[in-house]
């Protein structure tokens, strides 16, 4: 039978003792990580969320009752010590914080046994994620998620303390809300009281912050749960968490140096990192042409660099019939001229994954001749052009791609990534922030036919761009913001529109009528017409945030119980069926033979 801690209280957790406890009374209470049994001597490594302490039930010193239930503790039983701390004796473990003192245990008591785990819970165990997220429980145990979430929950306390000294006021926003359908698919939620009607989670606090700025509330933060029914990936949950602020009266910049110092405190703060102020900012324009990607990943070079111009006059037909909107474009994979058949081949593989139709490649051998996929469509000058533009030299890998800016943008952005990881370019100890600034407001949906805002319908043009909405939207930049943390988008915001008239452009050029757009967003319309400060703002994505930070290479590692790639729980295997009665109460009906036709 289980034992109880009545008349016993923990004086400290295993690692807040030290050599300065040295012949003190402590009490420990926690999780059997491991046991050894020596025949008079039994060790036990006692766990806790502060980590591990070495415990010695010693025959001549243990109460006999005690001595005899050591000898039948196993992994994984609670329980709770009292003994005398004392240095070890010749075998200190330099490994462990609490590795040159152990407590000699006088009394014990098992509060709790526990069956063998499915998997050994302990730190760089190789289990698969399946198996982990169906006892998230014992694998939140191990020491590696615990510190993860730690520094998750201490991360948390240093925004709020700096946001707050910042004049920032935390207000909580409505979770059942609107739809209003715009980019990623909402969860929906049916009312039972208004039968035939839904809500919808929020996937983003938007409209709500903007109206707590016409409220005179001129900065809002919360960090807030949200919601978004879309494919998963290794920076995607189903459910996250964002840091999401609003200010008034401030443009660009004010919310730029906010954030940035916002950053800069946390990450001195929680995991001593001194990030450099002010961060490199980056057109989109800019990132694009070098990089290929709006969150380029700047720790490595590779850049891009463009060919056209040193081909147009070429007989390969692949560099000169390209689309009007198009070019021709490079990445040099410095001394990987020596890259087998087979290899090269695997990224024209990779290449199509992304659109490229093939992968035009380049090798300078080590005398400086040229091997190459097009040469003998080339003339000798015409490859020396190539090289010199790519800045070449002898050992050198060039890659290639020729088609619309899309695809060349998509096509060596991604192999620029790809060649990187598997030569191992990617450095998880460096933080390289950056800006990108001055989105396309508008992009052209084909399936639409119509144009749709990249960021939201409220963000507010450039002002030297204003005049283009009448003559050439596809043209117009937006004051908008993304913030990139080694290649990963960490969080975006913008300028926000606060006048009629430009609301008003923006919903045309959205292929919204006057009515359709009061009927998505008329509380926020009507709450315009009685004097709305101007406003921007910003959402950071936290649990991205953590992952980086913790130098893990999936979100499901910072968040305690996260859902798997078809965004269900492998611990509580949501989402599940319901009873008639439930449906019936929300005048709900499932179509079973569609129901059928999916499994």
């Amino acid at each position: 039978m289980a034992e109880t801690m009545s008349g016993m209280t923990r004086s400290h957790r295993c690692t807040e003792v030290s050599n300065e406890n040295t012949g003190e009374t402590v009490t420990l209470m926690g999780w059997v990580q491991k046991r050894r049994n020596l025949g008079s001597l039994i060790f036990i490594d006692l766990r806790d969320r502060s980590g591990i302490i070495q415990l010695i039930f010693d025959e001549n010193e243990t109460d006999k009752d005690g001595f005899a239930k050591a000898e039948t503790l196993r992994s994984e039983f609670v329980i709770a010590v009292a003994g005398t701390v004392r240095m070890r004796e010749g075998n200190v473990n330099s490994g462990m914080a609490t590795g040159d003192i152990e407590v000699v245990v006088k009394e014990l008591r098992i509060l709790s046994e526990s069956e063998t785990p499915p998997f050994p819970v302990e730190e760089g165990v190789n289990t698969k994620d399946e198996l982990r997220l169906k006892y998230r429980y014992l694998d939140l145990r191990r020491p590696n998620l615990q510190r993860n979430i730690i520094l998750r929950s201490q991360v948390a306390t240093g925004i709020r303390k700096f946001l707050t000294e910042e004049e920032f006021l935390e207000i909580e926003t409505p979770v059942l809300t609107k739809s209003t359908p715009e980019g990623a698919r909402d969860y929906l939620v049916p009312s039972r009281v208004h039968p035939g009607t839904f809500y919808a989670l929020p996937q983003s606090p938007q409209l709500f912050k903007q109206l707590l700025m016409c409220s005179g509330f001129d900065r809002y933060f919360q960090i807030v749960k949200c919601f978004r029914d879309e494919d998963l990936r290794a920076d995607r949950q189903p459910e996250f968490t964002q840091v999401d602020m609003e200010l008034s009266f401030v443009d660009v910049d004010d919310v730029i140096d906010l954030t940035e110092r916002l950053i800069a405190n946390v990450f001195l703060e929680s995991i001593g990192v001194e990030v450099q102020l002010p961060m490199t900012r980056m057109t989109y324009k800019e990132a694009m042409e070098r990089f290929g990607s709006d969150k380029p990943d700047t720790r490595f070079g590779m850049e891009l660099k463009d060919l056209t111009d040193a081909v147009k006059d070429c007989e390969f037909k692949a560099f000169t019939d390209i689309p009007g909107d198009g070019s021709v474009r490079g990445i040099n994979a410095v001394g990987q001229g020596g890259t087998s058949r087979k290899k090269i081949d695997a990224l024209v593989e990779y290449a199509k994954g992304f659109g490229a139709k093939g992968l035009p490649y380049l090798i300078i051998n080590e005398d400086g001749s040229y091997k190459s996929s097009f040469s003998k469509f080339m003339t000798q000058e015409e490859m020396e052009a190539i090289a010199a533009a790519m800045e070449g030299k002898p050992g050198d890998l060039i890659l290639i791609s020729a088609d619309s800016n899309k695809v060349v943008f998509d096509v060596l952005g991604n192999l620029r990534l790809e060649i990187a990881r598997s030569l191992e370019l990617l450095d998880k100890d460096q933080y390289n922030f950056l800006w990108v600034t001055e989105f396309p407001l508008l992009e052209w949906s084909p399936e639409q036919d119509r144009f749709t805002a990249m960021h939201h319908p409220f963000t507010m043009p450039m002002e030297e761009d204003l005049p283009l909405i009448d003559t050439n939207p596809g043209a117009i930049r937006a004051k908008a913001y993304d913030i990139v943390l080694n290649g990963t988008e960490l969080g975006g915001g913008s300028v926000r529109i606060y006048q009629n008239d430009v609301q008003e452009k923006m919903f045309n050029l959205l292929g919204f009528s006057q009515e359709e757009a009061y009927d998505r967003f008329g509380f926020l319309l009507n709450a315009f017409k009685y004097g709305v400060p101007p406003h921007a703002g910003l959402a950071l994505g936290f649990d991205r945030m953590m992952m980086l930070m913790t130098k893990e290479d999936s979100i499901r590692d910072v968040i305690a119980f996260p859902k798997v790639k078809d965004a269900s729980c492998l611990l509580t295997a949501a989402p599940g069926a319901v009873e008639e009665k439930q449906l019936a109460e929300l005048c709900l009906k499932i179509d079973k033979s569609e129901k059928e036709g999916q499994q």
